[in-house]
């Protein structure tokens, strides 16, 4: 028990490389999918730890913090690793058809390589305790990923590559100028010691620029609008069931680095007093729902319809921080759950359609509520849960949201979230129709249901929509804790 925290990184880093040694076939699948449940079960385990008996504190190679590496685990990132661990390991199994397929055989032992770095990385982000690894994680994560959409058979994906390459790259050149200018600071890169002692040098022009250069690196990783523009093309183009796991992570685990950053690193008040960056970031993302809900409406490809959506989606998370209130950060981070399970389980849903028709346009889904019911229906409970209808988990979020925006009495705000929620109702209708009310056309006239390796994944994630959307003790409660830590409210 002592060495999970450890665990959780090494045992998918050990596995990369396995992977890639193995011969293409059902074995690197078979490899990648045993590691991905060994870390859900780790991440259960640390969560339940936290919950009982508070934070873990892990010193790598027993040098203590702040002079050695710390893997620091409380219930915010045990929370955002589980959420990471229960999609890996829902998602590795649908990879094992949909990859073969997309991705071809010759490539099966490097997808689930880079796969698994990805995962790695991603899972690294959320434990550790240094900020200075934060970046290195962060550019495991991203490296591998760029490299995953490249694999995706249009080839748009080598464009779309290179462009989230780009962004990615600026984004992260940005995290670590700030990185540096702390470290010149304080001469520690320890999140809790860098906390402890950034109040000392407030005032100082070099924390406003560190400050600047870390929110400016994180908000192009996040895809906050507007600096989003690498993530419709990546979502698109990527091979269905990477567009799942990213969609369903990565974005996700960036809000826990804006969290980790402004509530931990820098803290509340000078993060939104000192600095103003509350007004800046809810103008950004308010702007941002509806600019992107819009545009979301006028797509012609279902897996781009999303990736918008997605933008939009962001933009409510980064909304309930900037409340600075424990309703407004509880409602950010149970959307960051909630909406892991909904998008995870629609682009599942569309990595089905894929693999029958061979294409997510929505012309190409004309018919197929009939022609894969079973698909179509997971796909269109996923976007009552996206709209927030009562009883899935969508509506949660969307709830706790509403009731942080009226507790500062900002009438104008709940507006918009009811709005662009009725615009989401006409972009999910957009597939809904085409899928259910209109004939098949001849060209799709063979096409039958979805294996069952493809449904029973799309369908554990469907059935968490609703599950979570009934009952929200074990979800919100860990939010509110979570909220109550990063504020420093006594639970």
């Amino acid at each position: 028990m002592e060495q999970l925290p450890a665990l959780l990184i090494v045992v998918p880093l050990l596995g990369a490389p396995l992977a890639a040694m193995l011969p293409n076939g059902r074995l690197p699948w078979l490899l990648a999918t045993a590691v991905s449940w060994i870390g859900l079960a780790i991440a259960v385990l640390l969560l339940m730890q936290v919950l009982d008996t508070g934070t873990i504190s892990y010193a790598v190679g027993g040098w203590p913090p702040p002079w050695g590496i710390e893997l620091r685990i409380d219930v915010l990132n045990a929370f955002v690793a589980f959420i990471v661990a229960g999609v890996g390991a829902i998602v590795m199994p649908f990879a094992g058809m949909s990859a073969a397929k997309e991705i071809g055989s010759r490539k099966q032992s490097l997808f689930y390589c880079l796969f698994l770095l990805v995962y790695t990385g991603l899972l690294g982000i959320t434990v550790t305790g240094d900020i200075f690894n934060m970046f290195v994680f962060l550019e495991i994560s991203s490296l591998s990923s760029y490299t995953l959409i490249a694999l995706g058979r249009d080839r748009r994906a080598l464009t779309a590559a290179y462009q989230y390459l780009i962004m990615g790259t600026i984004g992260a050149t940005f995290f670590l100028i700030g990185v540096g200018l702390l470290y010149s600071l304080t001469g520690t890169l320890n999140i809790a010691d860098l906390a402890a002692r950034l109040p000392d040098v407030v005032a100082t022009r070099t924390l406003h620029t560190a400050f600047a250069f870390i929110v400016a690196g994180v908000g192009l990783k996040l895809a906050l609008y507007p600096v989003h523009l690498w993530l419709p093309n990546a979502y698109t183009y990527a091979p269905s069931v990477v567009s799942a796991f990213i969609a369903a992570t990565a974005t996700k685990v960036a809000v826990y680095v804006l969290l980790r950053v402004l509530f931990t690193v820098f803290g509340a008040d000078y993060s939104f007093n000192h600095m103003p960056l509350a007004p800046i970031l809810m103008g950004l993302s308010v702007i941002g729902i509806i600019a992107t809900s819009i545009t979301a409406l006028n797509q012609v490809d279902a897996k781009r319809l999303l990736a918008y959506s997605s933008v939009a989606q962001i933009g409510y998370m980064v909304v309930g921080l900037t409340f600075i209130t424990t309703a407004g950060v509880t409602a950010a981070v149970t959307h960051v759950f909630n909406h892991a399970l909904m998008k995870g389980a629609m682009f599942l849903a569309l990595g089905a359609v894929a693999y029958r028709v061979g294409s997510t346009r929505i012309r190409d889904i004309e018919g197929l509520g009939k022609a894969m019911p079973w698909t179509m229906s997971a796909f269109a409970i996923g976007g009552l849960s996206l709209i927030g209808v009562p009883l899935t988990a969508g509506f949660i979020s969307k709830w706790y949201l509403i009731l942080a925006v009226l507790e500062r009495g900002w009438w104008w705000l709940a507006l918009i979230v009811l709005a662009t929620s009725l615009i989401a109702v006409m972009y999910v209708w957009k597939i809904v129709e085409a899928a259910w009310f209109r004939p098949l056309p001849e060209r799709n006239a063979g096409v039958t249901e979805a294996p069952l390796g493809l449904l029973v994944p799309v369908w554990l994630l469907t059935a968490a929509n609703i599950w979570f959307g009934i009952d929200t003790r074990w979800s919100v409660g860990i939010a509110a804790r979570a909220a109550e830590m990063l504020l420093g409210v006594a639970p």
